[in-house]
């Protein structure tokens, strides 16, 4: 069995759908963004699609919070905690400063109540009384937190609190923060729709999202804004245009106004000048390849997940797709296997590259199945060579 394996080229049986190159796409460059950091990337596909200095760590103010309220998902969907639980307000979670839920100390809140503040009112005080209440105390929930961050690769993060308030070594990145946001919206959709609510009331104070682009852009649905003197204005957000999601992330900008004009900026460039698409589904048979020494003669070859791409808009049908696939496939063979590979090339780039994999069992033959095809594949090396 050689799955996986390619000696030279020759061993490639290549499949292109189009004989002529496709021309260059002719899109505008991006639009000019007035922010420290930013990035723009497609919610399915990970394109990315406008960047700048996505990768530097940045302090992120209360785009922390994303992760307050996606821990205590989490143990909600572990069943550590109950969206019914009621937590006690302790002193230190009433005193913090910056944006409040007006929880009071000594009283009980849900943690339903405590996850509404901080995702809509942005309370400082609803997340450490929520940390507090999943972990002890929030420095536990800090670790925690850094746990979390390190299994979903955002490598340019660490927390030292549950709300983002300015502490030494506390930071993340635009990138970093698209990853959680991303794993956020695909883990829990319930939760996420969270994030669209325009007002929240507690105690008798009602509040707005600080998110503006809720009210300016129908399509976005979320996410979180921030701000600190030295993180200056954030803004991480997210919409849906015609099944099309994208996540743009905007830190250290100058206002209010800014962050939701360069948020704007960046999401109407994506859905006007992209598109994204599923181009092939799992388990559907690509090409069917000859199979020596086993039960069937032939076996289905396709992709093990769905090939989802993103690329200029209206260029769907200038994208080319090879196929290479061993040019000797033996059994015995399981479903899975990796025999070859799927190239996307738009123009002269490739968009998108998948491993191509054998889609069912192929038992080896009896005694005289396999040398038969002995014999035949010994006299085609005679006529080969």
């Amino acid at each position: 069995m050689r799955s996986g394996r390619f000696a030279a080229i020759g061993l490639f049986l290549s499949v292109l759908t189009s004989p002529v190159m496709a021309a260059a796409p002719i899109i505008p460059p991006p639009p000019e963004i007035n922010a420290t950091s930013f990035l723009l990337i497609d919610a399915t596909s990970n394109k990315v699609l406008v960047e700048h200095d996505a990768h530097e760590q940045k302090p992120p103010a209360s785009l922390t919070k994303i992760m307050t309220s996606y821990l205590a998902e989490q143990e909600i969907a572990a069943g550590r905690i109950s969206e019914t639980d009621e937590v006690l307000v302790s002193v230190n979670a009433w005193r913090t400063g910056g944006s409040k839920m007006f929880i009071r100390e000594g009283t009980k809140v849900t943690v339903a109540d405590l996850i509404l503040g901080i995702v809509v009112q942005s309370g400082n005080d609803a997340s450490i009384a929520l940390a507090e209440h999943i972990a002890g105390s929030e420095s536990a929930f800090a670790n925690m937190m850094n746990q979390q961050a390190a299994m979903l690769g955002m490598n340019n993060t660490h927390f030292k609190n549950a709300t983002g308030l300015p502490s030494a070594d506390h930071f993340s990145s635009a990138w970093d923060l698209a990853l959680l946001t991303r794993d956020l919206i695909n883990r829990f959709p319930e939760h996420y729709s969270l994030y669209s609510r325009r007002a929240y009331i507690y105690n008798g104070i009602e509040q707005p999202n600080r998110n503006k682009l809720l009210w300016r852009d129908k399509t976005v649905d979320g996410v979180k804004t921030g701000f600190t003197n030295k993180a200056g204005y954030c803004l991480v957000s997210s919409a849906v245009r015609q099944g099309m999601r994208l996540i743009s992330v905007v830190m250290g900008t100058d206002s209010d106004s800014a962050r939701m004009r360069e948020s704007q900026k960046l999401l109407s460039y994506g859905f006007r000048y992209f598109e994204t698409q599923t181009l092939y589904e799992p388990g559907i048979v690509l090409k069917e390849k000859d199979v020596y020494y086993g039960e069937l003669e032939k076996v289905g070859v396709g992709v093990a997940a769905s090939v989802v791409a993103t690329f200029p808009r209206g260029y769907y049908k200038s994208i080319e797709a090879e196929l290479k696939i061993e040019k000797l496939l033996e059994a015995p063979l399981s479903k899975g296997d990796e025999v070859g590979e799927l190239k996307l090339r738009l123009h002269d780039e490739v968009i998108y590259t998948a491993p191509l994999v054998v889609l069912e069992d192929v038992t080896e033959a009896g005694v005289f199945g396999r040398m038969s095809d002995f014999v035949s594949l010994f006299f085609s090396s005679l006529i080969d060579s």
